[in-house]
């Protein structure tokens, strides 16, 4: 595994949790299985794709495979942590360039709320992650992003017409495909 966080966090909980970040960008399968709990729970992917809304490795994994096939040069900068007790926090900057469809789900739901096709525009968006942990593992995961700003960057918003027909179209396929 390549390396996209900052090395000198080296101890306990809050390398665990940077650590996690580096696996999204690049881990592989079994990555994750070092790092997540077998019953963690991901409160971000209530509208990602189905299968990242499975308990532990697996559905971090396919929340990583979802990024990945969305942004290509996936890379996460941290600029803060804080740990107490079982709660680890991480400020970072999320980077890379828009290469794929991503699609997001309605809540909870197999059925497709939006598709933003790709734009090859890079971003860089600030986000805090918030773990919890235990025995060594991340039971636990969820975060506030900044949105707007990925949607500026990306060139989602404000929409040419161009784009909102893309979008339609990116939407009709990924509706016809299975998840």
């Amino acid at each position: 595994m390549t390396g996209s966080v900052d090395r000198s966090i080296d101890s306990g909980a809050t390398a665990l949790c940077a650590h996690s970040l580096d696996a999204m960008a690049t881990g592989s399968r079994d990555d994750f299985e070092r790092i997540y709990h077998p019953e963690a729970v991901n409160r971000e992917a209530t509208v990602e794709p189905p299968p990242t809304r499975e308990p532990g490795p697996a559905g971090f994994y396919a929340t990583a495979e979802w990024l990945r096939g969305a942004f290509g040069g996936l890379h996460f900068e941290i600029h803060e942590t804080a740990e107490q007790d079982d709660l680890v926090v991480l400020h970072v900057t999320m980077s890379g360039h828009h290469i794929g469809d991503f699609v997001n789900y309605q809540p909870g739901s197999t059925v497709v709320d939006s598709v933003m096709p790709p734009t090859g525009k890079p971003f860089a968006i600030t986000q805090t992650h918030w773990f919890r942990t235990r025995d060594g593992l991340i039971t636990e995961h969820w975060a506030n992003r900044d949105d707007l700003a990925m949607a500026r960057q990306a060139g989602w918003v404000p929409p040419s017409p161009t784009f909102l027909l893309r979008a339609a179209l990116a939407k009709r396929r990924a509706q016809k495909r299975p998840t």
